[in-house]
């Protein structure tokens, strides 16, 4: 991909991707590290729990700052980004949104990618989750290259690093032990070793440590003494040096992450400068909260998961959501996916009638990576639900008969976009508006206004288009005395589809059919 086109807006591009690129580009310059090898960008992920939108969207955003660099850069320094898993951590406790829990329970403490799989198909607990992180990145066109702990630490790719660590042990724990509670300074260890009797990772102290050799000693769980290698798989790190160990080892440049992770990302640092390393660039975004204002946990399952959104949503527009302000908290529920959706739209429908200086800090270029499609749809989703509800559409066959009449000339092949919409709203009706819709009877100021309308309708040819509709209800509204106009339009929502809100009314009609917008007031009148 070329940005040779857009890079000279680029150094003036005002969104936080680029801010973001042009402190990564200042750090490499300041270290002298622009020397042809490749700038590092990373991203992490726990597979103790079942992959979360928290984990895509660092993996989103990550993106958005790499094709900034490259356009800041006109692409002249190679770049790669890898998504690092972090299996070989020991499973803590059973995640509540898993079947056969007992097996979980049985393998509590092993490796991730030890533990067995408790939906049965894969190889391990690690294994299963890994593939459901990366299943979503390839659907959703990432470059990426996927990294396991447990691949580095028993290929030997850490070794060299791992002896850094215990040669330096000391300058890790002056780092580590005031950070922690009296007890657990006792015990404390930047080593975790893998026991050879029970697979365990056992969080126990390192009672000697043989440089020369590259080997600890500590107390397994039978109660014998045991000297392992650090290297070669027999051991991982505590979670905060690992982070450091492999900024160190991997050569990382930039790194984000989430508002709870500030106090780690400062001792990671340390430690990483310890081992002779340079902590990345990165910055720390805000959570995600659950529809309670919780915060999002894998082990929980609270929130969406990536396979929520892609039934209700298209991915571009969770790589939206993802995009906007991402130092505010927002809620991550089901009931954001329309709003975004049709916000995603309304930036792409804009993008195409910008100059290329607007462009750049449009979303839809992020979203995008620089190269945005040229067609979005026609119609909003929030008008496609409202269709659907209208016309208690089960299929998109049912829906294409309304927009083909609508849209002259548009079929499912010349309007794609359009046609995955009809799809994610149909899902979306049954499962989220039509087990909430509540209908009610117009007041009498409602009813005397719908009347009006009523008669406006008819009076109207049957080819008007939705503006021309639009003014009619706009109309009632006023002479009727609706204070705010607005609940006027709730009205028609509340006694006509069982909802409080929903697009313009005009083009809700105009798709629906005039002829059908009658007869549903006229039931709802009856």
């Amino acid at each position: 991909m070329s940005f040779s086109a857009t890079s000279p807006f680029a150094t003036d591009a005002k969104s936080w991707p680029f801010e973001q690129a042009r402190a990564l580009l200042k750090r490499l310059e300041r270290l002298g590290r622009l020397d042809g090898r490749s700038v590092i960008f990373e991203t992490g992920y726990g597979p103790s729990g079942l992959p979360h939108m928290g984990t895509f969207g660092e993996v989103a955003r990550t993106t958005m700052v790499r094709t900034a660099f490259r356009a800041l850069t006109d692409d002249k320094y190679p770049t790669r980004l890898i998504s690092f898993s972090d299996d070989m951590d020991g499973l803590r406790k059973v995640p509540d949104n898993v079947p056969n829990k007992e097996v979980l329970a049985e393998d509590l403490g092993k490796p991730l990618t030890v533990v067995r799989d408790p939906f049965g198909t894969h190889d391990s607990f690690g294994a299963h989750n890994n593939a459901r992180l990366r299943a979503f990145l390839d659907g959703f066109g990432f470059d990426y290259e996927f990294v396991s702990a447990t691949d580095c630490y028993k290929s030997g790719r850490f070794d060299e690093t791992l002896l850094i660590a215990l040669e330096r042990f000391d300058a890790i724990q002056a780092v580590m032990l005031p950070t922690l509670g009296e007890e657990r300074r006792a015990s404390y260890s930047p080593f975790l070793p893998i026991s050879p009797t029970t697979g365990r990772v056992l969080q126990v102290p390192t009672l000697e440590r043989n440089v020369e050799r590259g080997t600890i000693v500590f107390q397994d769980e039978d109660g014998s003494k045991v000297e392992v290698p650090v290297t070669g798989g027999h051991v991982k790190m505590q979670w905060k040096p690992d982070w450091a160990m492999r900024w160190t080892a991997l050569q990382v440049d930039y790194e984000m992450s989430g508002k709870d992770l500030i106090d780690s990302v400062k001792a990671s640092a340390q430690i990483c400068r310890a081992l002779g390393g340079t902590p990345p660039e990165g910055f720390n975004y805000e959570l995600f909260l659950d529809e309670n204002n919780q915060k999002i946990s894998k082990s929980k399952g609270n929130g969406l998961t990536m396979e929520d959104w892609l039934r209700y949503g298209a991915p571009e527009s969770l790589a939206y959501y993802m995009f906007q302000s991402p130092k505010s908290a927002k809620k991550l529920f089901f009931d954001v996916i329309p709003k975004a959706t049709d916000e995603y739209l309304q930036q792409l429908d804009a993008y195409a009638g910008q100059e290329p200086n607007k462009q750049i800090d449009n979303p839809i270029w992020h979203v995008h990576g620089a190269n945005p499609p040229a067609q979005g749809s026609p119609v909003t989703f929030s008008l496609l639900l409202n269709l659907v509800s209208a016309a208690d559409a089960g299929t998109k066959d049912v829906l294409w008969g309304f927009l083909s009449r609508y849209i002259p000339g548009a079929t499912p092949e010349s309007q794609p976009f359009l046609d995955r919409l009809a799809g994610y709203a149909i899902h979306y009706y049954e499962d989220f508006v039509r087990p909430n819709k509540a209908f009610r009877a117009p007041t009498d100021q409602e009813r005397a206004a719908l009347v009006d309308f009523l008669g406006r309708l008819k009076a109207l040819p049957k080819d008007a288009d939705a503006e021309a509709i639009q003014n009619e209800t706009f109309a009632v509204g006023k002479e009727h005395g609706f204070e705010p106009l607005r609940a006027w339009f709730s009205a028609l929502y509340e006694v006509l589809l069982g909802q409080s809100q929903g697009p313009r009314f005009g083009s809700f009609a105009a798709i629906f059919g005039l002829d059908r917008t009658i007869a549903l007031i006229e039931e709802k009148l009856g």
